[in-house]
């Protein structure tokens, strides 16, 4: 069974920044697809940013020009950065990792409010 830990939600401001952070327990090149999901209170969950194995990256239509996701191949981790964040990007943020089978990190909230 392969464990996502996520990192690094919190409290901002709006126009703030945050960096998530995932960890792997093994190589995340073992992955066909690495993503961001987010899920808000009483919305379903939606896709933020992907990196496939080659290192193409894809956004949605809310997180491009703010977010950017990357990857360390040396420390297994996946990373979003997200800046210039709106009240709007409150939600739980999951990692998911896809390969033979599909696997979800347990999830880390961030919060934008004044």
């Amino acid at each position: 069974q392969v464990q996502l830990v996520e990192s690094g939600g919190g409290l901002v401001q709006p126009g703030g920044s945050l960096r998530l952070s995932c960890a792997a327990p093994g190589s995340i090149l073992g992955f066909n697809v690495m993503a961001w999901y987010r899920q808000a209170p009483g919305k379903q969950r939606e896709l933020v940013a992907i990196i496939t194995r080659s290192g193409t990256t894809t956004y949605a239509d809310s997180a491009k020009g703010r977010f950017t996701i990357s990857r360390n191949t040396a420390r297994n981790t996946v990373n979003l950065q997200m800046n210039s964040l709106k009240i709007e990007d409150t939600a739980v943020y999951y990692c998911h990792a896809r390969g033979i089978n599909e696997y979800w990190g347990q999830g880390t909230q961030v919060t934008v409010s004044s």
